[in-house]
């Protein structure tokens, strides 16, 4: 299976926040921006292995500024590493307010998604080739990110986690 440069499958969605998108503050609701993530990174883990993907898990979403009715939201979506039939898919967000021309950040995560067969069964996935520095930096610490998720679904203990304990240690 030949690897695929990050750049080849990155997302980039835009969606205008509709009253019917908002919270009595007038603010995008999370569920919302969650769900328009969750779309950008499938799309991405999609064009990554040519195969359906599903959802496996959501890293640590962090809301930096609320998105107001009537502005843009902007989601870039990226593979930052694949492992054996799964990938991260980091998530920048930003809103835009067209009307005072100021575009700001808003959130940050990364999701894991697993690549499935013909029979919904987890599939291989091409490697990723990080080629910008922010790639590779992404990339180094994918192995990290994932050890955790492990040790915190239970499916790793703690001290099989060399590369999370050499990075803590350091």
């Amino acid at each position: 299976m030949e690897s695929k440069k990050v750049s080849e499958s990155i997302t980039v969605m835009n969606e205008l926040v509709l009253p019917n998108d908002t919270n009595v503050f007038g603010n995008l609701m999370g569920g919302r921006l969650m769900y328009w993530m969750d779309i950008a990174a499938a799309m991405t883990a999609s064009k990554h292995c040519n195969a359906p993907c599903m959802t496996a898990s959501v890293d640590n979403i962090s809301f930096k500024n609320p998105i107001k009715l009537g502005n843009v939201v902007h989601i870039e979506a990226k593979i930052t590493r694949a492992f054996h039939t799964s990938m991260e898919i980091h998530l920048m967000v930003w809103g835009e307010d067209n009307l005072h021309q100021y575009r700001y950040e808003s959130n940050e995560a990364y999701f894991t998604f697993v690549a499935l067969d013909p029979n919904n069964k987890p599939r291989l996935v091409p490697a990723v080739l990080p080629e910008t520095e922010q790639e590779k930096a992404l990339y180094d610490g994918a192995l990290r990110r994932r050890q955790l998720r492990l040790i915190l679904s239970g499916k790793m203990k703690p001290n099989d986690a060399n590369e999370l304990k050499a990075f803590l240690n350091s």
